[in-house]
């Protein structure tokens, strides 16, 4: 198979959510579906120990919520399917927002009873801003929620995009029957005792069809009327304004009963985009381009506790992935061969002796890369649009075993690499504070810190707005301002200067007082 036809037959898609919307559950039924699991692993059941199959951290299982990034790969129908399974809860957002950067479409679930949640609305942002295009799953329809209609009004009010339903319910809550396909143009039953398996029995029975009263009544006109409506409220399904973002197509159903879980696998692979062209500082990169390009959007340690293995997550931009040929890591201008790349299903590996356009290698790392680092066949390219948030809480990290001195330096510098927060160096005193998006991630470092690494950490509070990165032309401006801030400044993990200020007021202060520094509220600029 030719360059062109595996770039064609890929689709690469992250799920995002908000916390609890059936995120972790939906991805498991694409698997089980898909054919990679045969059981779904319930993921809140406490009888079923599995656990879901993408929330692979200790601390994930005990929590029940996804805390990092899982990438599973699998082949449906001669495609072959890349998720990104990303965390819902805010706290980890900024993972989520770099795995954007790497996929080609997003599916977005929402739940049928609360609608259209707040973490929702800042992903959906993040899509706009990109351009990706979105597809929209209502999920928990087997529970009481709101009215179809409502919740389509809902969601274009406030994810400001036009949508077009490819499926309706028959009823919702204790009276759900299923889905009918209109993308398909079919009636879609699935009839299974068992929940946790996809081998059930469908039906394929037109709308038309007199045969469809022994399986919806009392449901039937109310479908039909139901129907009649969306076709004159909304226009035609459009591919080329999907693509574009302009309009979500929606799908309604319940993952965990498996209800219109196939209707959006299938409409998925005929209509999301394979890999497109990827932007760097220097082009524009096309994904049939023979030479490799990729970057590296996220970083794990520890997905083998017992090797205390990294691995570097890339995504193939353009060309052909080898195994064991030498590559150009741009950074350090060093070429590099791997001798196991590996493929993912959550946290089984797999080596693989080559990889396309879209697809994501994990690649073990001995503490070298960082994330938005770019491999090339020579080429000296950048990637863009890989941020690094402003940290919103900060707090000084202690040693707490002064015997584990060296594990807990190694511990940090390593969770820090992969994007968990972000390590500062005071220039006063130089002892390290760590700055976070949300709280649960303190608890989720010093957990981390003392299973895998055997160190023990303490937190102390420190009163800091907001770090904001500096740069000037104007040298002497800018040597008065680290004169005069000294007590607030402070290094990142790259060297970079970052004014720590105390209020919102001091902030400002500062902005009006030195016009030409200018202050960045990402890393990247």
């Amino acid at each position: 198979m030719d360059l062109q036809q595996e770039i064609a037959r890929r689709r690469t898609f992250a799920i995002i959510s908000h916390p609890d919307a059936g995120k972790t559950t939906l991805t498991e039924k694409l698997l089980l579906f898909g054919g990679a699991i045969h059981v779904a692993g319930a993921v809140k059941s406490n009888k079923i120990k599995k656990g879901a199959t993408s929330d692979f951290m200790e601390i994930e299982r005990q929590r029940g919520i996804s805390v990092a990034t899982s990438v599973m790969g699998f082949e449906y129908k001669d495609c072959k399917i890349n998720i990104l399974d990303t965390p819902g809860h805010e706290d980890f957002a900024e993972d989520t927002y770099r795995t954007l950067t790497a996929v080609d479409s997003v599916i977005i679930v929402v739940d049928g009873a609360k609608g259209v949640e707040t973490q929702t609305r800042k992903l959906m942002e993040v899509c706009r801003m990109r351009k990706t295009p979105v597809m929209v799953f209502i999920n928990k329809l087997d529970r009481p929620c709101k009215d179809p209609f409502d919740l389509l009004d809902e969601i274009e009010a406030e994810l400001k995009i036009k949508v077009r339903p490819l499926a309706w319910p028959i009823s919702t809550g204790p009276t759900f029957k299923g889905v009918y396909d209109l993308y398909a143009d079919r009636l879609s039953l699935f009839f299974t005792e068992d929940k946790q398996r996809a081998e059930g029995v469908e039906l394929d029975v037109k709308l038309d069809d007199p045969a469809i009263d022994q399986y919806i009544a009392p449901f039937t006109k109310h479908l039909r009327d139901d129907l009649e409506l969306v076709e004159g409220v909304y226009p035609e399904f459009d591919l080329d304004s999907y693509r574009r973002g302009e309009v979500a197509p929606v799908f309604f159903g319940s993952a965990l009963n498996n209800f219109g879980v196939r209707e959006l696998l299938d409409c998925f692979i005929r209509i999301a985009p394979s890999p497109g062209v990827s932007h760097t500082e220097q082009r524009d990169i096309r994904p049939d381009e023979p030479k490799l390009t990729g970057f590296i959007f996220k970083i794990h340690a520890n997905m083998d506790p017992n090797h205390r293995d990294r691995i570097a997550f890339l995504k193939i931009c353009s060309g052909v992935f080898e195994r064991n040929k030498s590559y150009l890591h741009v950074p350090s201008g060093k070429g590099m061969k791997f001798a196991a790349p590996t493929a993912f299903m959550a946290e089984k590996k797999s080596v693989i002796d080559e990889a396309f356009p879209g697809d994501i290698v994990g690649l073990h790392d001995t503490g070298n890369f960082k994330i938005g680092d770019t491999f090339t066949e020579g080429e000296k390219l950048r990637f863009t649009g890989i941020p690094s948030f402003s940290p919103e809480l900060f707090r000084y990290i202690e040693n707490a075993d002064p015997m584990k001195f060296k594990q807990l330096a190694k511990g940090v510098d390593q969770l820090m690499d992969e994007g968990v927060a972000q390590l500062f160096t005071s220039k006063m005193n130089g002892r390290k504070i760590i700055g976070t998006v949300g709280a649960l991630q303190f608890e989720v470092i010093e957990y981390r810190l003392e299973h895998e690494y055997g160190a023990k950490c303490r937190y102390e509070p420190i009163q800091i707005h907001k770090a904001c990165w500096i740069e000037s032309d104007n040298r002497e401006q800018l040597e008065d301002f680290r004169k005069r801030k000294y007590n607030n400044m402070a290094l990142d993990k790259r060297g970079r200067e970052v004014f720590l200020a105390d209020t919102s007021y001091a902030l400002s202060l500062a902005m009006e007082k030195f016009p030409d520094i200018k202050f960045h509220f990402t890393s990247e600029f």
